[in-house]
């Protein structure tokens, strides 16, 4: 299941009139809860969900719950609370200890479609903004600001202001990675990240790989030789780039162009010995590279099949995108 905010809302767009709809947002948790604070989900008419706010445990209540909205047109600010024994969610045996509560609002022309096609166009041209939610307002008024209108800092979270309480978060465009060889061990790598929602460009400019249909989750493929991409726009956009051709002078050629790009995390495949090989052909060094190389990629997370090997470096990959340490949650692993 989908559950990136760009992934509902590419659904949403292309039935928004055919159906009613339902956005629900959680806006407030307390103690232990699947998602946190900012998740959405979108819900239909015809009992279909987008997305989810708990580990499937709520949404066929909260469906239930939306369909006010429909009838009144208003928000709905409906709570969830694993603590108390009176509540429904104690009732549905979750047991997740926690309280959650969610907002929900009907999506319709009346108000604008809660600003989610424009949302949907800032996100897709790679732009993140502030989503603002009035809850105090009986009628959805939601709004976006751009970040480039002075709030790069802007306050996250269930907000006071001039009386009123809003739900105000950043949201952000998908990870984009760019994958440089499309070979086989490449299938899995473009595979997992497509499952993440992560948006991939898969690049190779021999003849016979990067084959048609091999790889269903890239939405791009790029088949030019690698010093003629310079001047990509999406160069500037990605977050991070694996480096498989298996190719010395190709994998130089690859550290060369992304040089130029902003990508906060470069991996590349094999020991480090090979890698002095690759730098030499690029005539490049370690201290003059843009971004320290993580070389051997990937964290050790054991396997030696492709799909594992993929994982570890995704895994990574994901750690430097999320901010995470990439630690083990409970310490079991030390």
């Amino acid at each position: 299941m989908a559950n990136r905010i760009h992934q509902l809302l590419a659904y949403w767009s292309a039935h928004k009139d055919s159906q009613q709809w339902v956005l629900a947002t959680i806006i407030q948790t307390e103690g232990s809860s699947y998602r946190k604070a900012g998740a959405m989900m979108l819900i239909n008419d015809l009992g279909q969900y987008y997305g989810m706010l708990s580990g499937g445990c709520l949404e066929s209540d909260i469906m239930r719950q939306a369909r006010r909205c429909w009838d009144n047109q208003q928000n709905r600010v409906i709570e969830y609370d694993m603590r108390e024994e009176e509540d429904l969610a104690w009732k549905l045996g979750i047991g997740c200890g926690g309280m959650v509560k969610i907002l929900l609002q009907p999506v319709n022309a009346k108000n604008n479609y809660l600003y989610l096609a424009e949302l949907q166009h800032d996100l897709t041209e790679r732009q993140s903004v502030i989503y603002k939610q009035n809850i105090d307002s009986a009628f959805p008024n939601n709004q976006i600001i751009h970040l480039q209108d002075n709030l790069h800092q802007a306050e996250s979270g269930l907000l006071k202001i001039d009386q009123q309480y809003y739900f105000i978060q950043t949201l952000n465009p998908a990870p984009y990675i760019a994958v440089f060889g499309a070979g086989v061990d490449a299938k899995p790598v473009v595979a997992i990240a497509a499952e993440l929602g992560w948006q991939v460009i898969l690049l190779d400019p021999r003849v016979g790989y990067a084959k048609e249909g091999y790889f269903k989750g890239a939405m791009q493929t790029i088949r030019e030789p690698f010093e003629q991409l310079i001047n990509a726009k999406w160069l500037k956009q990605i977050d991070a780039a694996f480096v498989l051709t298996h190719n010395v002078k190709l994998d130089a050629d690859a550290l060369v162009l992304l040089q130029h790009s902003n990508a906060n995390y470069i991996g590349l495949l094999g020991p480090t010995h090979r890698t002095d090989r690759v730098l030499d052909a690029g005539l490049l060094t370690r201290n003059s590279l843009t971004v320290n190389l993580a070389n051997p990629v990937g964290l050790r997370l054991g396997g030696e099949l492709p799909e594992s090997i993929a994982l570890s470096m995704l895994a990574e990959a994901h750690a430097v995108i999320e901010h995470g340490d990439a630690k083990s949650i409970s310490g079991y692993l030390k």
